[in-house]
């Protein structure tokens, strides 16, 4: 069979530092500068740089940076799929090998543009990493580094939009930057320099990228004619919301008539995007698996569910949020056709990592307020809750080491006393949940007892009232 590299291509000058080389940024912000390349609007491609030392920098090399993108999904209701090569990653650098390349990448005044998603654990402060570490070890770190050689050949800033999936993001940022450049006692100069040439903007990212089609590489690669060992799979849907200016300029998204929102406040699409995306995944997880369910598709194919999930979205979740209820009802079944993307085999397991603090970022606030405002307990919020405990005492989960030392302890109480300490565990939720104990004790003995269809069932009962 061919190879990728047969295939005609155009090349284009480097102008984005990007940081991830991983499936999300493949599929979602190479495949983007792809669409302005295509039109004319950029020009340009990204120098690419592995956040860790082992990435896909050798198997990418090999096929001369070039990979294919798989659209494929449902678009008004109707399947769709598109194949497209990419070719918008000019080289990839290993830091842990070439840190004399990477630090000269600040010399480069075509390079205007820096770009990163290093998973949320990676904008992050590390105290140990000092500017004389070849790398030092947090991404944030690195980019320090990388900013203060720029600034001392004296090189314009640059734009910096990180993609990580935490809240005000570009704002948190910059601020490690900033606690580096403190730590290593980097000069004034070098902050003002920071402060008035560089823009750090937040941005907030929406397309579900599954990645590398394992089970489906032998069918795809007879369609496409040729081998690529790092093709990437996506939904045609995508959402880049960008809070900031000098966007347009210099990143022509909108005009290549991308899904790209720039805007002076992100807050409104952040809560609907986390509490109406995020927050039914992680509503249904616990539950599904208890189900014996496997797949977002599944779930959402299965009647009991998905009346589950339309009241979640109709009477818990909309009438929380302060944007257009006509918005957010259409928001929400453009969710529910993606939720039933056959050509994506979102497994719950996968998703169900870190459940307490997805619960906490995406479910939880929607609960404060509902209580807040109607004095009783939103009961499909309240089930999912049931079912995260009920999964983390009798399941095998992934969490991060607190959470999982907690449950081991909470383990070892008697059963009647479980429910009651994981709730007021502030550890946990960074708030005191105990009013919820009487309820949440009655949903778990029925999951227990009856399992989670039968509690699904008795959610058309009046909610638990607090009054």
């Amino acid at each position: 069979m061919k190879k990728i590299t047969e295939q005609p291509h155009q090349t284009y000058p480097a102008r984005v530092i990007q940081f991830g080389e991983g499936n999300f940024m493949r599929g979602f912000f190479n495949w983007q500068l792809q669409q302005m390349n295509k039109q004319g609007l950029f020009n340009g491609s990204a120098v690419v740089v592995q956040p860790i030392d082992h990435g896909l920098k050798e198997l990418l090399a090999q096929q001369e940076n070039l990979y294919t993108v798989i659209l494929e999904g449902l678009v008004d209701g109707a399947p769709s799929q598109t194949f497209e090569a990419v070719s918008t990653i000019d080289q990839v650098l290993n830091p842990y090998q070439q840190w004399v390349d990477y630090l000269a990448l600040a010399e480069d005044e075509q390079l205007e543009i820096i770009v990163s998603n290093t998973t949320e654990a990676g904008i992050a402060f590390h105290p140990e990493d000092t500017l004389h570490d070849t790398p030092p070890h947090s991404f944030p770190a690195k980019l320090t580094a990388l900013l203060y050689r720029r600034f001392q050949r004296q090189k314009p800033g640059f734009l910096i939009i990180p993609c990580e999936l935490i809240d005000r993001n570009g704002e948190k940022l910059k601020e490690i930057v900033l606690q580096y450049a403190a730590l290593w006692s980097l000069e004034s100069d070098f902050v003002n320099w920071l402060e008035k040439e560089n823009t750090f903007c937040c941005s907030l990212v929406d397309r579900i990228v599954p990645g590398y089609p394992r089970d489906k590489v032998a069918q795809y690669q007879e369609i496409l004619g040729y081998e690529d060992a790092v093709m990437v799979t996506a939904e045609p849907f995508m959402l880049w919301v960008i809070e900031g200016s000098g966007v347009a300029e210099k990143l022509p998204l909108q005009e290549a008539g991308l899904n790209v929102i720039v805007t002076e406040d992100m807050t409104p699409y952040r809560e609907q995007k986390v509490h109406l995306l995020n927050g039914p995944h992680t509503a249904m997880v616990p539950l599904g698996l208890l189900a014996g369910l496997e797949t977002v598709e599944e779930v959402m194919n299965d009647r009991d569910f998905a009346a589950f999930l339309d009241g979640l979205f109709l009477e818990e979740l909309i009438p929380m949020l302060d944007l257009p209820k006509a918005q957010l009802a259409a928001y929400a079944e453009q969710i529910k056709e993606r939720f039933r993307n056959p050509y994506v085999k979102h497994q719950l397991q996968s998703i169900a990592l870190n459940s307490v603090s997805k619960f906490r970022a995406r479910l939880q606030p929607v609960l404060t307020r509902y209580v807040q405002q109607n004095q009783q307990l939103p009961k499909r919020i309240t089930a999912a809750l049931a079912g995260l405990l009920t999964f983390y005492l009798t399941r095998p989960f992934q969490d991060d080491d607190l959470v999982t030392t907690i449950f081991q302890q909470v383990k070892q109480l008697p059963a009647e006393e479980q429910i009651a300490t994981l709730l007021k565990n502030e550890q946990l939720w960074h708030a005191d949940l105990s009013f919820m104990t009487a309820t949440i004790n009655e949903m778990c003995a029925c999951l227990k007892q009856d399992g989670p269809r039968q509690l699904l069932a008795s959610i058309d009962t009046p909610e638990p009232s607090l009054k």
